[in-house]
């Protein structure tokens, strides 16, 4: 009876005591897609984007019209690192229409542009080159290619070539010419480079490429604050009318940065707010001046005064001071000491400053304090060049270019598809390093619990990437910059997931520190009965032996 049961006892602890202590205590962990996120541990880009060349009449033969129309693909690749980038471009040659002929005609080159666009607008991502003669008046002198508002570019054949040359060696030609026009225009491989910085180690040459992409706007959202700092309201009674002013200069900019980022927008009035550095009087001019190199000093005191401290977003700070009484007429100089024309500084990812001299309102009846409107349309302009200058990489126009002055959105639309290219090769390399460090750490520590709604959002993100790559390579930047910021946005929410931080601190040391006390004292008389019940058939079967031989 005793060992019937020690062993009914053992059983059950074997067969159903274990097993349900096992799973009971066992770290829930839902089903990642782990082949996949290795697939894009080795990141292969490509980014396509279509060209559209456009002869006008006078620059191809009719022998070479015959072969038009006419599709190429140049295709480039580039390793950084690790990572393989392909930039492909399909560009198809055709002549122009009787619309367009009519459009290339204009007087000058914006109203071509305006023109060509009102025709047809091309899809995002693209671009239309036209091809004009030599003969044509639409340039200017000394400018062979003029880049419009739009995604149209104009390019004027050189005198050189000869009409007699066949289609192949006008299109060699015009080939350095047309990847200079995509170097600007479309995405270059200083801006993917910029881009992909924060996931490659880059070379030492592209140290530039870094400090540009320190300057332009991220896609998390942004805060733009305009500020008005009164250092003396006993002298003057500012009035600005910030509402009226941001919604007729900076909201259509804003408007047309939507894709990139988001913005919100508030304004506050700062009393006596210094500026920290004190000006040095000019007794030449008869003016105070502010100099190069004490800038730097001007906006950590500043920034002491603004309300934005506390936001978990990036802000962007706008400040326009107006100098006190003993300090007025202020002027900025630069490294050179010449007069800074805005008289206005920025600072990069932070913002700018201006100073607003009211010294004309001065005079020996003037009773303070006094009532000051201040020009908005002023003001605005020197921060919408602020926020351009933040926000849009500029890079060196090559020789005989001509861009067009910038409308009211103030970003052409071409301008905004390099933001957008930039972006879209930023999130899909943002969110791939995160959800690769993210699988890397749940496999290093077993013990995290994964749940199913952070597996939903991996799968998600994987997903969405999956689709932002595959968009990428057939030229849709539209789409894939949206499944880029839908991938960047489940990957931050499954890797700053509250639940995977519950048992990070509960490795397997203590728990076996916990059980043993608990599971020991039973386990010990149970292990002991079946030593003894062991040794007893042992010796059974030894007796059993002896008698039969």
């Amino acid at each position: 009876r005793g060992q019937l049961a020690a062993l009914s006892i053992a059983a059950v602890v074997i067969i159903v005591g274990v097993p349900l202590w096992w799973r009971t205590t066992e770290t829930y962990r839902a089903w990642l897609p782990v082949s996949q996120i290795q697939e894009l541990a080795d990141l292969q880009l490509q980014l396509s984007a279509d060209v559209e060349v456009v002869f006008a009449r006078g620059t191809v033969t009719p022998e070479q019209q015959k072969k038009i129309p006419l599709t190429l693909t140049k295709d480039e690749e580039h390793i950084i690192d690790t990572t393989s980038l392909r930039y492909r471009y399909e560009i198809r040659y055709r002549t122009a229409t009787i619309m367009e002929e009519d459009a290339l005609n204009q007087p000058t080159a914006a109203e071509a542009d305006l023109s060509l666009h009102t025709l047809s607008e091309s899809p995002c991502g693209s671009l239309v080159i036209y091809i004009i003669p030599d003969s044509s008046q639409l340039l200017p002198e000394k400018t062979d290619v003029s880049i419009g508002q739009r995604r149209t570019a104009v390019l004027r054949v050189g005198a050189q070539v000869k009409v007699g040359k066949t289609l192949e060696q006008l299109l060699t030609h015009l080939e350095p010419r047309i990847q200079q026009v995509l170097q600007v225009m479309s995405f270059s491989h200083t801006d993917v480079t910029a881009a992909l910085s924060d996931r490659v180690r880059l070379s030492p040459g592209s140290r530039e490429s870094i400090a540009d992409s320190m300057r332009t706007f991220k896609s998390s959202p942004y805060e733009i604050t305009f500020s008005l700092l009164n250092p003396d309201p006993k002298s003057h009674r500012l009035h600005w009318d910030i509402e009226g002013a941001v919604e007729r200069y900076i909201q259509p900019l804003l408007s047309k940065l939507a894709p990139v980022a988001n913005f919100s927008i508030d304004s506050q009035n700062l009393y006596y707010a210094m500026l920290g550095v004190n000006p040095r009087f000019d007794s030449n001019r008869n003016a105070y001046t502010l100099n190069a190199d004490s800038l730097a000093h001007v906006i950590n005191p500043v920034e002491a005064r603004l309300s934005n401290a506390a936001s978990s977003n990036p802000v962007l700070n706008f400040l326009l001071y107006v100098p006190d009484v003993n300090h007025s007429p202020l002027f900025i100089h630069n490294h050179n000491k010449q007069e800074v024309p805005s008289n206005a500084f920025h600072s990069p990812r932070w913002g700018g400053i201006m100073v607003y001299n009211v010294n004309g309102f001065y005079g020996p009846d003037a009773t303070f304090p006094i009532d000051i409107n201040i020009d908005m349309a002023k003001v605005m302009g020197v921060f919408l060049a602020q926020l351009l200058l933040l926000g849009v990489q500029s890079s060196p126009l090559p020789f005989g270019f001509l861009v067009a002055p910038c409308n009211s959105f103030g970003l052409a639309d071409w301008e905004l598809d390099r933001l957008m290219w930039s972006r879209t090769v930023e999130n899909v390399a943002t969110a791939t390093t995160t959800i690769t460090s993210l699988a890397q750490l749940l496999d290093q520590i077993g013990n995290i619990v994964i749940n199913d709604n952070i597996a939903q959002e991996v799968s998600s993100a994987v997903t969405a990437l999956q689709l932002a790559i595959a968009e990428l390579e057939v030229g849709n930047l539209g789409l894939a910059l949206q499944y880029s910021k839908e991938a960047i946005l489940a990957s931050e929410k499954a890797f700053f997931d509250p639940s995977l931080l519950h048992l990070l601190y509960f490795p397997d040391d203590q728990k076996f520190a916990i059980y043993i006390p608990l599971f020991l004292p039973m386990c010990v008389p149970i292990f002991l009965s079946l030593l003894k019940i062991l040794s007893e058939f042992r010796q059974r079967r030894k007796q059993k032996q002896a008698k039969k031989d």
